[in-house]
């Protein structure tokens, strides 16, 4: 069950992630990018921050949002991972380590 949720979870989430300037990179960029635009030119520079393990497209307060998950939540990346991109909300969600399943 806990398997299927999360196979769940991982497919209804778009897999990118993004660059240490965060909006400051963004602002020169051409108007009205969706989210995964957005998104996806960034997922080499979160994935590339220890203690990621992944990123998506979800939704906070009725409204899309780039999460970040995390395999801890610690103030190094509180501070690093930028709170938006491009106008959109940034939130960093802790899962633990995710391993693959042994299927033998």
């Amino acid at each position: 069950m806990i398997v299927a949720t999360f196979l769940a979870a991982c497919l209804a989430i778009a897999v990118y992630p993004g660059t240490t300037q965060g909006d400051e990179s963004m602002k020169n960029s051409r108007p009205g990018r969706s989210i995964a635009e957005v998104l996806k030119d960034q997922t080499d520079w979160f994935l590339s921050l220890p203690g990621v393990v992944g990123t998506g497209i979800g939704e906070c307060d009725g409204k899309p949002c780039i999460k970040v998950l995390v395999d801890r939540n610690t103030e190094e990346l509180a501070r690093t991972i930028p709170k938006t991109l491009a106008g959109f909300p940034v939130v960093m969600v802790e899962t633990g380590k995710i391993r693959p399943l042994d299927h033998e």
